[in-house]
């Protein structure tokens, strides 16, 4: 955890946000040596290739290549044909 003024967070805030967001560390900001903010990391972030990415894992052999096919075609699920999950 760094602690800075927050004279350094102000002239280095770009800097800053940049270790955040890369290096995961904790800021706490100082002012007359007393602390009055902690900065920190924001939630990891996932693109849906990433998400999906282990799909396959949970999938056996038939119906990954089910829902490939489904892809292909285009199908998709028509909200008449959705079913309510709290009914």
């Amino acid at each position: 955890m760094q602690m800075l003024s927050a004279t350094e967070v102000a002239r280095n805030f770009s800097r800053l946000l940049d270790s955040l967001e890369h290096g995961g560390e904790e800021i706490v900001v100082m002012r007359n040596k007393h602390p009055v903010a902690k900065l920190v990391p924001g939630a990891a972030r996932m693109t849906a290739i990433e998400a999906l990415g282990d799909i396959f894992a949970t999938l056996d052999d038939a119906e990954g290549t089910a829902w490939l096919d489904d892809i292909a075609r285009g199908d998709r699920l028509r909200v008449a044909e959705a079913r309510d999950p709290w009914a």
